[in-house]
Formats: C-alpha cells, structure tokens, sequence
C-alpha cells in the first residue's frame, strides 16, 4: 500500500494533483480543495496517502496532517461513505471544527457538503460521535466553549435554534465576568438583530 509520498507538485488540477517523486514516477492524488489551495506548483510535499482499490480503479487520496488522514478513514467507516464524500467532508473546516460538529450533533453542518443529505449526516453522527468525543474530550475545547458560553449554547439549543446558529453566537460572546443569565440574553439579543 503506497501510505507516503514526497516530491515535488508537478500540477494542481481541480480534481486531482501530480506529484513526481525523485524517481521519476508521477502519481495522481485526490486532495481536497482547502488542502489543495495550500499547494503550489513545483514546491516540494510529503503527504500522507489513503490508497482505495476498486474492480475498476486505484486512487490515491492525500493529506497533509495525521489529522486529516484519521478523519478521513472514520468517515470511511460509516455506511455509505465512500472516498470522495469523505474527502469533500474534509472540505468543511479544520480536523477540530468538524470533529466538533460531529461531538454536539450539528447535522447541518455536514450538510453543506454536496452529496450528503440529512439521512446521511445523522449516520455520521450517530456512529461516529463516540469516537471523536473520546478523541476531543466531549467537543467543547475545539471550539472553546467550555463553562457558561456552553451554557449559553445549550440554552439556545433547548430554545429551538440550530446547533451552528448557537455556536456562532456563542463564539461571538466575551464572558468576562457574566453570568450564563446574562450572556444568554445577549446573545438572544445578537440573534434577533
């Protein structure tokens, strides 16, 4: 299984990127896209690789932190996940925005990726939550809304708004020295602007 490429970046197509390794072999590699605006062509990389076999096909799917390649290979193991929704989910944010998501159950967040509808999402959630709350300690420190700004986000959330509506919010607060009382009414204030 080829896990490791380095060479250099002989092109950045939309869909895939060449990478020639010192040997001379160039290899067609799926990145995806906020990856890929890191890249630039002729700079040297090592990027860790994912190799999917099909009746039909190899391709080589990159990353450039463990991070990433983790991700990648949990949404791989839910149903319905193939390659390439997992790449696109990549695409969302950060290893920790979307891990996040996932902890709190935001599936509207993993619905703004084409191709994964509401049913799809709510897979995701279900049988990967578990494992990235382990992994991020509950979901709260990736976004750093810890004590009462994640109370403020449970408020709002019992209050009938979407997951990513209240974080946002949220994130937007300055606790100082106020209560979860106060900061929530602030932010009820901030959403009915």
């Amino acid at each position: 299984m080829i896990s490791l490429l380095k060479g250099k970046i002989v092109s950045l197509y939309e869909g895939e990127t060449i990478i020639m390794t010192s040997a001379g072999v160039g290899y067609s590699v799926f990145i995806n896209p906020a990856t890929r605006e890191k890249l630039k062509e002729g700079e040297e990389v090592e990027i860790l690789t994912y190799l999917a076999v099909r009746e039909n096909a190899m391709e080589l799917f990159g990353f450039l932190t463990p991070g990433e390649k983790d991700l990648f290979l949990k949404f791989l193991d839910v149903s319905g996940i193939g390659p390439r929704s997992a790449l696109h989910l990549l695409s969302l944010g950060s290893v920790e925005e979307i891990t996040g998501a996932i902890g709190k159950g935001d599936v509207e967040y993993l619905t703004k990726v084409s191709g994964v509808g509401k049913k799809t999402a709510e897979r995701i959630v279900v049988e990967l939550k578990n494992k990235v709350n382990k992994q991020i300690g509950h979901g709260l420190e990736s976004d750093n809304l810890e004590g009462s700004l994640g109370d403020v986000v449970d408020g709002l959330l019992t209050l009938g708004y979407s997951p990513s509506e209240a974080r946002d919010v949220a994130k937007k607060l300055e606790p100082g020295s106020k209560t979860s009382q106060q900061l929530l009414k602030e932010a009820l204030r901030m959403l009915s602007r």
